[in-house]
């Protein structure tokens, strides 16, 4: 990457640290994984994978998600991989303001006039206020200050707690502060899971004057709290005017045509109010402009786009070509705007 902008120093360590914990059998599953998917020799694929992973920043689950097995050297090298989103996050978020990011109730506060929703945090001696809120809204979402992939986000419905003293006191004891009134999502979204917000990331970057963004991915749940995948979720790549490129499809090896619960087809998915999206995208980068590099979780609703939240760590969503039939990814796009 040195020879890409980024200095060699954090390349090494980075590299020292991946072969400290490297895991070979987590490796050898990958290869077997790649190697049945893709009528290729273990052996190869997990040597491959080890080179690749060594030389060219590409992580082991990246090699398996984006079908490397299959890509030639030069489509290879137009996908964005985990390790060099991380370098990307390192140099271009500045530390001092990360915890913004990190911490659920600072982001709120901090970006409360983008939420548009209502919130509320837990506290001692405000069981009152929270029985009043979720009665007000029927059903809440809490949140846990710190946690990620949708983990500590809960669900609760007004109707079904009995006893307020004690669901207060379960709140603060799980360290559930974060109360959020439900985004109602628009009907387009709803069509294919109205059981689950479906968030469309948006990966960005604000260079001081202008936010590029570098890549769409519209996720889908399956009627949980949350459209992660660790709740069932899957996601598909959009294009630049957010039609979705493809089926949709995780990193555990599952391929939708359609919605499993809808039977919508995700290839026929177009986000609603894309103008709007990208416009609403640029406002909420100028909020902390000292973190360049975001993936900002967005919702599209009746009135326009809400704020879910904002990830430092932008983390990568790629097209997959053994099910979109593209055998390029997004990495252009980002030199472009980084400069990198």
């Amino acid at each position: 990457m040195s020879s890409q902008g980024f200095r060699l120093g954090p390349r090494l360590r980075y590299l020292a640290w991946r072969v400290r914990r490297i895991d070979l059998g987590s490796v050898v599953d990958r290869a077997r994984e790649a190697a049945r998917d893709h009528d290729k020799w273990t052996p190869a694929v997990a040597v491959d994978m080890l080179w690749s992973a060594g030389f060219r920043q590409v992580g082991f689950q990246d090699y398996v998600d984006y079908d490397f097995a299959i890509l030639n050297k030069a489509e290879r090298a137009t996908y964005m991989t985990h390790p060099v989103s991380n370098e990307i996050s390192q140099k271009y978020d500045h530390p001092d303001f990360r915890h913004i990011f990190q911490d659920k109730v600072e982001f709120d506060r901090r970006f409360s006039d983008l939420l548009r929703r209502d919130w509320m945090i837990v506290e001692a001696g405000n069981a009152d206020a929270v029985r009043a809120f979720t009665e007000s809204h029927g059903t809440i979402v809490t949140k846990e200050p710190v946690g990620q992939a949708g983990t500590g986000v809960h669900r609760y419905h007004a109707a079904e707690i009995t006893d307020w003293t004690e669901f207060h006191t379960g709140l603060l004891a799980r360290g559930e502060l974060l109360i959020e009134e439900v985004i109602r999502q628009h009907a387009d979204l709803a069509a294919v899971c109205p059981g689950t917000v479906n968030t469309t990331r948006v990966t960005a970057f604000f260079d001081g004057r202008k936010t590029h963004i570098l890549a769409m991915a519209q996720k889908f749940g399956r009627g949980a709290v949350s459209d992660q995948m660790t709740f069932g979720g899957f996601y598909t790549m959009l294009d630049e005017r957010g039609h979705a490129v493809g089926p949709g499809y995780d990193s555990h090896g599952h391929v939708h045509e359609k919605h499993p619960d809808s039977g919508f087809v995700i290839g026929d998915f177009q986000l609603p109010m894309i103008d709007e999206v990208i416009a609403f995208v640029d406002e909420v980068a100028r909020v902390v402009p000292q973190v360049q590099y975001v993936g900002w979780d967005i919702v599209v609703t009746p009135d326009g786009p809400v704020l879910v939240e904002g990830n430092w760590g932008a983390g990568v969503y790629e097209n997959k070509p053994s099910v979109t039939g593209i055998r390029t990814g997004h990495k252009p796009r980002y030199r472009a705007a980084i400069g990198f």
